[in-house]
């Protein structure tokens, strides 16, 4: 009766069967890693949020990554920015979706490192091409409180370097190309201001990140080997179905009124 899976239809649809169980479970497992991955995050950002701050050298050097338990660490420094030497980075978005800048500002320590300070959001000109005006930070001697960040890479962020840029105009915060343009030795990773606040308008400050949600990648997970254990009993279905329609054919009697006398 069921000769017919031998048949070259039967033959490759039971392959694929076959290949798509394990692809789908595999597929959930991925799910569930970025699910134990964002909750990992999670605790990393909520942790570091909640930590008191500690000096930015205490927990970066020149060269250094930044590691991944002081994600959003908030640590302070002492010194003077150096806006003549100031950067914006391209492609940025604020928290209503505009597109614009985010500004990066040397902050020269006490000791004579550098370190570089996102110091918030500003729109985009209609050209992008030139320098947008950007209101000056506090002058002379500060502590400041920012959140550290590790160097932004073209893998981590998806973003490509564009060669050709206008001037002081950048793609990726990247510490070490810093320091090549800077000629300093410049702390790794950098930090996004919290504190002082900003004067006359902006940069508009950035936001805690968030870590409350964790997605539905657990959901997804579920649904992936859910529709795993659901193939096997798609292909006896409709293996049955074939069975009793060509046993039908064989009698002599509509497939229907076979199916109605097996149910």
């Amino acid at each position: 009766m069921y000769r017919f899976l031998l048949s070259r239809q039967w033959v490759i649809l039971t392959l694929v069967a076959l290949a798509l169980i394990p692809t789908m479970i595999e597929l959930g497992f991925w799910q569930l890693h970025r699910h134990e991955h964002r909750v990992a995050l999670n605790k990393v950002i909520a942790d570091s949020l909640a930590a008191t701050p500690v000096p930015a050298e205490s927990l970066t050097a020149p060269g250094a990554q930044v590691k991944r338990a002081d994600l959003y660490r908030r640590v302070t420094a002492r010194g003077h920015f150096d806006t003549a030497r100031e950067e914006v980075v391209r492609r940025r978005t604020n928290s209503d979706g505009k597109v614009g800048y985010h500004v990066l500002t040397p902050f020269v320590l006490d000791d004579g490192k550098v370190l570089m300070v996102n110091r918030g959001w500003v729109p985009a000109d209609g050209t992008q091409t030139a320098f947008p005006g950007i209101p000056a930070p506090r002058r002379g001697e500060v502590t400041l409180t920012g959140r550290l960040m590790p160097d932004e890479t073209t893998a981590q962020s998806g973003i490509k370097e564009v060669k050709g840029l206008p001037d002081r105009q950048v793609m990726l915060i990247d510490s070490k190309q810093q320091a090549r343009r800077l000629g300093e030795r410049v702390l790794g990773g950098y930090v996004e201001l919290i504190s002082p606040a900003p004067r006359g308008g902006g940069p508009e400050p950035l936001p805690d990140p968030e870590h409350g949600d964790i997605g539905p990648h657990l959901a997804y997970a579920v649904q992936w080997w859910l529709f795993a254990a659901g193939v096997p009993f798609g292909w006896l279905v409709l293996a049955r179905r074939e069975a009793r329609d060509r046993a039908a054919t064989a009698a002599g009697e509509p497939a229907e009124e076979a199916e109605a006398a097996a149910v």
